[in-house]
């Protein structure tokens, strides 16, 4: 094959196509970022961080760097036309690592998403990069770009080849368009004007979804002292409002003294759109972020879904551009994310539709969420955000509990000898959700989260024993020709004597000790004592530990690994 320029060419530097490229540089793999600006977006769109997309910056190495521009425990406020509460959303869990909602600054943190390429040689950002072809020659793809100079002048065409091109280049996607796929779903009518301001004039650090059917609106506490201000437009208001001053102090002077006297740094109008690309995938070339799906603002998906896209993607294309899995790995991606971001789509709808209730409904909504919020599992259900669906991988990589066959998670464990024992919050299989992360302490760390510990790579692990003890000397040459890190979760009280007794054990072994019991909690309630995790953290298999040799084999034909060549040694 001939020299290819890259390894992927990533179309679009918004926040997804910066993740994905510095997701395929801390793991060897080079890039090239196509922009058609001459930089990056410069206004606050973004505005809710989740704790998913906080790991996937952690595996990244900038959470450090992103994380002062942000604001821990967002809590949404659902309020009627009186300000009445009539639903909180504060999410109290850090199953995985970190409080489950966070504000934002999206400019400041893609600024830091762009300065991270410079860590690695192979990667470039290339603004003034306009992409206008693409050709998918089978064996690399062929991406080709109008330039422009510093002033807009025309500079000529460029192309670049790479292995794989992921299009992240927004809802207008080239990419898309060029795939042919179909961009199925709905843009309601409704549009809505964003006002930024400097120097919060309120104060109040958390979000108000005003469902007020005289006008909805949303007012956003933001880190570095912004406030952002939604408000529905009406059918017979045109966008060009938003240049007019008057209409614009007569929305704000409902919440602050002097509208007139606020610094404005940002506002626009945009429609809510709810839409998703029937395929993510066409030959050697993908779809991610925007270009993929879009959906509506009101539970703050849109930025960590695309995030989502990034984190399934990239180790994907690592695996197979290392050699350490074929292209068929890649087919997972479509059928990993398309059913989690339709679900996602599907709610954010349904809660723009509470939002925008004319009077009658909104007055049948109120008395039914007054009463809701008596009971306590269904006020629960909205405090703690678990209306939200969570990624779960039904197909893909991941391998179904009962019968250890691959590329299907199940959800029954009536038919584990194990499930008379488990009780209800383990009644399901843990197969294709993604792994908790507590603070846990080794050897060499103490208090530590345990992605620091796993890696960002493959993970064999079991509670209490030694991961080792089934491996056959076959499983551990697929071990080592995999990077599978194999460890033992203990309780710390444990953690001295799983060291010494598995010092000579035939492969190394990492003991974590479980300084807080979230470990121990998380297998006492489910039917296994084995698992494997994906670079991306997510569960593909868990099985008895006297299961290890099995389990590892459906793992290996999911995720289409590649085997261990003939006359390896372990």
């Amino acid at each position: 094959m001939t020299s290819l320029d890259t390894d992927v060419v990533i179309i679009g530097a918004g926040p997804v196509g910066l993740t994905t490229a510095n997701l395929l540089g801390v793991r060897g793999q080079r890039a090239i970022v196509l922009e058609a600006r001459d930089k990056l977006i410069d206004y606050p769109r973004g505005v809710g961080l989740d704790d998913e997309s906080i790991r996937t910056l952690r595996t990244a190495g900038l959470w450090e760097q992103i994380e002062q521009y942000t604001v821990p425990h967002h809590v949404v406020r659902f309020v009627n036309g009186t300000g009445q509460v009539l639903a909180t959303n504060d999410p109290q869990t850090q199953e995985f690592g970190f409080p489950r909602k966070h504000g934002f600054i999206q400019p400041l943190v893609d600024t830091e998403l762009a300065s991270g390429l410079e860590r690695f040689t192979g990667t470039e950002l290339r603004f003034n990069h306009r992409v206008i072809a693409i050709a998918d020659r089978g064996d690399h793809v062929a991406v080709t770009a109008e330039r422009t100079g510093p002033e807009g002048e025309p500079l000529g065409p460029v192309t670049v080849t790479g292995r794989y091109a992921v299009g992240c280049e927004g809802g207008g996607s080239f990419t898309r368009k060029w795939m042919g796929v179909p961009f199925e779903g709905k843009s309601p009518a409704t549009r809505w004007l964003v006002i930024d301001v400097a120097d919060d004039p309120i104060g109040v650090p958390n979000v108000y979804l005003g469902a007020d059917p005289r006008r909805p609106y949303v007012s956003i506490g933001l880190p570095h002292g912004i406030r952002r201000w939604e408000f529905m437009l009406h059918d017979d208001e045109p966008s060009e409002l938003v240049d007019d001053p008057e209409f614009k102090r007569s929305l704000l002077e409902r919440f602050v003294p002097n509208p007139s006297a606020l610094h404005i740094i940002n506002q626009r109008t945009f429609t809510h759109h709810g839409r998703v690309a029937s395929t993510f995938r066409k030959g050697n070339v993908f779809l991610a972020g925007d270009a993929a799906h879009l959906m509506p603002v009101w539970l703050g998906q849109g930025w960590n879904s695309g995030i989502r896209d990034a984190t399934n993607l990239s180790w994907k294309l690592s695996a197979v551009l290392a050699g350490d899995a074929s292209d068929d790995l890649l087919d997972t991606y479509t059928s990993e994310r398309h059913k989690h971001v339709t679900d996602m789509i599907d709610i954010n709808m349904a809660v723009g539709s509470v939002m925008k209730m004319g009077r009658f409904g909104a007055r049948i909504r109120d008395v039914a969420a007054n009463a809701l919020n008596v009971v306590p599992p269904w006020k629960a259900y909205f405090t703690e955000l678990r209306f939200k669906p969570m990624p779960r991988y039904s197909t893909g990589v991941v391998v179904d509990q009962a019968t250890m066959s691959p590329g299907r998670a199940g959800v029954d464990l009536k038919v584990s000898r194990l499930a008379p024992f488990i009780d209800s919050a383990g009644s399901a299989s843990p197969v294709g959700l993604q792994f908790v992360q507590p603070r846990v302490n080794t050897a060499e760390s103490t208090n530590v989260l345990l992605d620091e510990v796993t890696g960002d790579w493959w993970t064999l692990a079991t509670w209490g024993t030694n991961p080792a003890a089934y491996l056959s000397p076959a499983d551990l040459q697929l071990l080592a020709r995999h990077r599978v890190k194999l460890v033992s979760f203990m309780p710390e009280t444990q953690r001295p004597w799983a060291e010494k007794r598995f010092a000579d054990s035939p492969a190394a072994v990492t003991v974590v000790g479980d300084t807080t019991g979230a470990l121990k909690r998380w297998f006492d309630i489910r039917a296994c004592g084995l698992i494997i995790l994906r670079p991306d953290h997510f569960v593909a298999a868990a099985a008895l530990t006297q299961q290890t040799s099995q389990a590892l084999a459906a793992v290996v034909a999911a995720g289409s690994l590649a085997p261990v060549e003939q006359g390896a040694s372990a």
